[in-house]
């Protein structure tokens, strides 16, 4: 029985080859969109997953009860092993370090952390070499993985040998580690202990600077561990600023997912993008799974005299469901085999998109129970209607030739095209809407300008003779002005609280001030616009007490004209000497805060070196040699600041990209989807267009005729989706602090781009149906 419905449904497959080619197509697109994408929620749901002792590992952040920062302070992870009974080991991190390790001739930047003793307790990595855990209890160590080890030792045994970090000590490898997991949040290649990093402002309690993680004891609940947690700060740090903060966990598994915090739980973050590429994937396959269940209806009639023979000589219903279910689930694999080769091609390019390494990993028994699932599910769904349809026809009927399809049938068609291209045009508007929002990103006037600015790392002997490569540089020609920066103005990422006194302020007042430390010249390296006062001058020596503000900070401060007002700024007595226009401090999800800059050379990192117009290549080659001569322990190092900015929006424009793809996806597929309605109506329709061609009608008559009900349908659709994107959309835009209008032509665009698109589908067949010869048509009557 079953060899035999599988002759049926080959020969069905090759007798209405264009409807095959539709249907198979349509679902591999669409199969292959879901794979790609269940490939990368997957890889994504994986990442920290594999820690032996994952249910006990925690994230510590400090909350006020409304927010929740990620930076703790450095004595916390002592605290927290010391007085709270129910954490086992606790573990303090700096922030990642990417620092030259130099073995021989052989020189490269590696990253690394400077972390506590119990971080190999907490973060069990298996060891190669030697014992990790014991040699990170000396300070003179270092424990490097298996690729830093192959890099500078070969095949010799690393543990025992020396090598220098950051061309300024020595350590002698402790251990050697397996290479870091790609799906692990924490990517290094060298760890040392926190001993020879700490100095003595990193063991105040109100410097929050470090990442703090936890190791619970068995059976210990979280709730138990944060009810002890909650005074531990005010133990320490009785001040009146930190009266609210108190230390919670977050479970390691949800660290990297959920990074956003609102009433100190965590409520978004990676796993926002995760839900609409996953509801994109689906509005994908539930494309291509409308566009089976419409044509197989559609041609119900083809197989009615098929399904009243099978009837009449004693066929049940269910035996006919199973049939028609069968020939869905065929056609479900042989469209999985063109998918499965569609996504082994565009794999490297989604790699290269969002820095990943997926694959189709057909070893593991996982991938292929995803993959069965995924068959039956598709071809449950695009074949269940079509079955119970197909099946539920009177043998009496259809054998008399009496069998006329209903409005119900007629209806339920429409119903699926309107619903089909909603879900398309949503898509469009989604893609409109995104792209639109990534070109305000990238084009919008920051308050200072990021073109033509690149910046070189301040290390090595590059930090002492900080002055004559300025010089050297500004002598070159090919620039125009330097400055030195702790961070880039593009992304401060850095603020302060309670350190900002100013005559008449509310001793109970707190404020949050953002702070930046630059050297001369700032304000023209970057083209900040000065409102009042001056930049800082060299010569000057009070000028390292004095700060500039911005507009947001001289409201803070509720003065109008700030210049020359006193100032103390963390315990350094001052004058504000420059009222700057305010400018974007990170990316414009965030609004612009109050900002203080102050003037510390000798505390900067960076070297923002501006070049003239036309003269970039020439700047960076002078940068380069200079740097070389003077600063020759250490590769010559730079970036563009407009390369920076970009990375602040990675995943917006991950999304852009991925809704422009599966937006052009779903467009192909609904199209397929009406043009074999189209070319099925224009079937069945034969000889009427021969009646009215002979009767008068003309081409345009007839192309009107068969195009204006699926136009009708296309406009409905419009009418649906408007309303919900428009709604998905604001939502999407609501992260950004500084955003677009959804304009009416947003809207108006995609409407038109689908009616378009229909009219051209539509057009196709009916051009080809009205210009046939009626001869032909009309030869059998």
């Amino acid at each position: 029985m079953l060899y035999h419905y599988l002759t049926i449904a080959r020969r069905n497959l090759l007798r209405h080859k264009l409807f095959s080619f539709v249907n198979l197509f349509g679902l591999a697109l669409g199969m292959a969109g879901t794979l790609v994408i269940g490939l990368w929620v997957r890889d994504e749901l994986s990442v920290d997953r594999f820690y032996p002792d994952l249910d006990r590992l925690y994230y510590v952040r400090i909350s006020n009860g409304d927010w929740a920062g990620q930076q703790t302070s450095g004595p916390l992870a002592d605290a927290l092993k010391k007085d709270i009974p129910e954490i086992e080991k606790a573990t303090k991190l700096s922030w990642p370090n990417n620092l030259l390790i130099k073995v021989g001739e052989k020189a490269h930047k590696e990253k690394g952390y400077y972390v506590s003793g119990d971080f190999f307790d907490v973060f069990q990595f298996p060891a190669l070499r030697g014992n990790p855990a014991v040699a990170l209890q000396s300070p003179g160590n270092i424990i490097i993985t298996r690729k830093v080890a192959r890099t500078y030792f070969g095949t010799i045994d690393p543990v025992g040998r020396i090598l220098k970090l950051d061309n300024a000590k020595t350590y002698v490898v402790g251990a050697v580690i397996e290479n870091i997991p790609p799906n692990s949040s924490l990517r290094f290649d060298w760890v040392v202990n926190f001993s020879v990093f700490e100095q003595d402002w990193m063991r105040i309690w109100s410097n929050n600077f470090v990442q703090t993680y936890a190791k619970l004891r068995p059976r210990v609940t979280q709730a138990q561990a944060e009810k002890n947690m909650r005074p531990l700060i005010q133990k320490y740090d009785p001040s009146r600023w930190n009266k609210d903060l108190r230390p919670i966990l977050q479970p390691l598994s949800e660290v990297y997912l959920y990074g956003e915090y609102r009433q100190g739980k965590p409520t978004g973050g990676r796993i926002e993008y995760l839900r609409l590429f996953s509801m994109v994937a689906l509005f994908t396959l539930l494309i291509a799974c409308v566009n089976f269940m419409n044509l197989s209806t559609a041609r119900s009639a083809t197989r009615a005299r098929e399904v009243g023979v099978r009837k009449a000589v004693g066929a049940a219903r269910t035996s006919l469901m199973k049939q028609f279910m069968g020939e869905s689930t065929l056609m479900t694999l042989l469209a999985l085999a063109l998918a499965l080769g569609m996504v082994s091609l565009v794999l490297p390019g989604v790699n290269e998109l969002t820095q990943k390494t997926l694959s189709l990993n057909v070893a593991e028994p996982a991938f292929w129970l995803g993959l069965l699932a995924l068959v039956f599910v598709t071809g449950f769904v695009a074949g269940s209607y079509p079955a119970l349809f197909l099946s539920s026809l009177r043998p009496v009927e259809v054998l008399k030739g009496t069998l006329k399809m209903g409005a119900h049938a007629t209806w339920f068609r429409q119903s699926l095209v309107v619903f089909q291209f909603t879900l398309s045009i949503f898509l469009i508007v989604g893609m409109l809407t995104v792209a639109y929002q990534m070109h305000y990103v990238r084009t919008k006037h920051l308050g200072l300008d990021r073109t033509n600015v690149f910046y070189v790392p301040i290390e090595g002997d590059l930090a002492a003779r900080q002055p004559v490569f300025r010089q050297e540089l500004l002598r070159s020609g090919a620039v125009s002005s330097v400055t030195a920066a702790d961070l880039l103005p593009i992304d401060v990422g850095s603020n302060t609280s309670g350190n900002l006194v100013w005559p008449g302020k509310d001793p109970n007042q707190l404020e949050t001030v953002w702070q930046l430390t630059v050297g001369y010249d700032f304000i023209q390296t970057m083209n900040i616009s000065l409102v009042d006062g001056r930049d800082f001058r060299a010569g000057l020596a009070g000028d390292s007490a004095n700060i500039l503000v911005n507009e947001s900070a001289a409201k803070l401060m509720g003065l109008k004209n700030p210049v020359g007002q006193p100032i103390t700024f963390q315990g350094q007595k001052g004058r504000i000497i420059g009222l700057m226009k305010d400018f974007h401090l990170a990316s414009l999800h965030t609004p612009i805060g109050p900002l203080v800059v102050r003037h510390h050379p000798d505390w900067t990192s960076y070297l923002l070196i501006k070049t003239q117009p036309g003269q970039t290549a020439q700047a960076i080659r002078a940068a380069e040699q200079i740097a070389r001569r003077l600063n020759p322990n250490y590769p010559f190092d730079y970036h563009f600041v407009d390369e920076d900015y970009e990375k602040l929006y990675r995943n917006e424009s991950l999304i852009n990209r991925i809704i422009q793809a599966f937006g052009a996806m779903a467009i192909v597929i609904s199209c397929l989807g009406l043009f074999g309605l189209a070319a099925f109506t224009a079937e069945r329709r034969t000889k009427e267009i021969g009646i009215r061609k002979v009767l008068g009608a003309g081409v345009s008559d007839i192309v009107a005729l068969l195009s204006g009900d699926f136009l009708k349908l296309v406009l409905i659709a419009n009418l649906i989706a408007w309303p919900l994107a428009y709604y998905a959309m604001r939502r999407w835009l609501e992260g950004f602090t500084y955003r677009i209008d959804m304009g009416w032509w947003i809207f108006g665009l995609a409407g038109v781009s689908a009616v378009l698109i229909a009219l051209l589908t539509v057009g196709y067949q009916a051009i080809k149906a009205a210009v046939a010869n009626p001869v032909e048509s009309l030869r059998t009557e």
